[in-house]
Formats: structure tokens, sequence, C-alpha cells
């Protein structure tokens, strides 16, 4: 019967705790988001950024700016400053406000769905897997 007391405790407070990372993670508000929706859940903007990675063949160090600690190895995530703004992130949210125009005015058929989220033309639509747009 104590095992079963445990066990039925230990599971009570991983479920709390996962519920807690849960609710934290859902709250999360992102940092000079010009934009992409301020709102935007977490696993959105980590996949709308993994795909800016896809198709430019680039690290999140291509567009944001390295914190200026010695104390902070380059392989670690936080080494990034993501609020900052840099030339190329400036770029980008051209970029980004273009492919979003684009989709919106030619290929915006569902409502429901936010124009940041519209990929009909990608950034791999032009960039084929290189930093910078290829012409033909």
């Amino acid at each position: 019967m104590g095992k079963i007391k445990a066990v039925m405790v230990s599971s009570f407070l991983a479920a709390g705790v996962l519920f807690i990372s849960a609710t934290f993670s859902a709250n999360t508000e992102f940092k000079n988001l010009k934009v992409l929706p301020k709102n935007i859940p977490e696993k959105k903007l980590d996949s709308i950024m993994l795909s800016f990675n896809h198709a430019l063949k680039v690290n999140c160090d291509f567009c944001h700016v390295k914190k200026n600690s010695p104390f902070v190895l380059s392989q670690e995530k936080d080494s990034l400053d993501y609020a900052a703004d840099g030339q190329m992130k400036e770029n980008a949210r051209k970029m980004i406000s273009m492919m979003m125009d684009i989709n919106k005015n030619y290929f915006y058929f569902d409502k429901n769905i936010e124009p940041a989220y519209l990929n009909a033309v990608s950034c791999n639509t032009c960039h084929r897997g290189n930093p910078f747009p290829l012409g033909e």
C-alpha cells in the first residue's frame, strides 16, 4: 500500500510540474516582435524560425546578434540576444513583410488563418537554400 501511495503522490507532483511549465510557456511574451504576431505561440515561432534556417541554410546568428558576454559559450542557445535589432534582422523583417503581403494579397483564401502563417510563397521560393536570394 505504501508503494502505491508513493507512486500516486509522485504522479500528481509530476502532473503539477508539467501543468505549471505548460502554463508558463503558453504565456511567453516575446520582446521586439514587429512583423510576426505578438501573441504567437512559442512552438509556432520556433517552427517559423526553423523554416528560415532551412530555406537560407543559416544558423540563428545570421540574423540575431550575439550577446556581449565573455562568459557565454557560442554553442549555447542563450548566447544570442533575440530581442536586439541588427541589420540582417531588419532585412529579414522586410523580406517577411514582403512574403506576407504576397501571400495575403494572392493566396489568402482561408480567412481563419493568420496572414503571417500563410506559406504559399515562402523564403525558399526565392532563396532556395542560399543566404541571399538568387536571380535567374
